[in-house]
């Protein structure tokens, strides 16, 4: 009993950590915007399937083989790494920061 009493104190004790309410809040924030920057490049390029096909059948060039599609394609893929990488970024440089604090903070 005493240890899950002593958990339910660390627990409020973090929670009640200003710099763990900065996490959540940075974390959130950032979560949510690269989420809705991955699903309009993801739905544009749906749309652009659904409403205008011959667009992407375009020739990049008169004599190329490659259709427009093909690099717009991949640029929605492309942009999931980047993305990510964004993410990866933030985690490394501002998040990991803060729970290294937070951690100091509740010794």
């Amino acid at each position: 009993m005493s240890t899950d009493s002593a958990e339910k104190e660390l627990v409020k004790r973090i929670t009640a950590n200003p710099k763990y309410q900065e996490l959540v809040a940075g974390r959130s924030c950032t979560q949510w915007v690269l989420s809705v920057v991955m699903l309009v490049i993801y739905f544009s390029f749906i749309l652009v399937v659904a409403f205008a096909p011959k667009s992407l059948g375009t020739k990049i060039s008169p004599d190329s083989i490659i259709s427009v599609g093909i690099p717009f394609g991949v640029s929605v893929i492309v942009s999931a790494f980047i993305l990510t990488g964004i993410y990866v970024y933030k985690a490394n440089s501002k998040y990991d920061e803060l729970v290294s604090q937070i951690k100091e903070d509740v010794k």
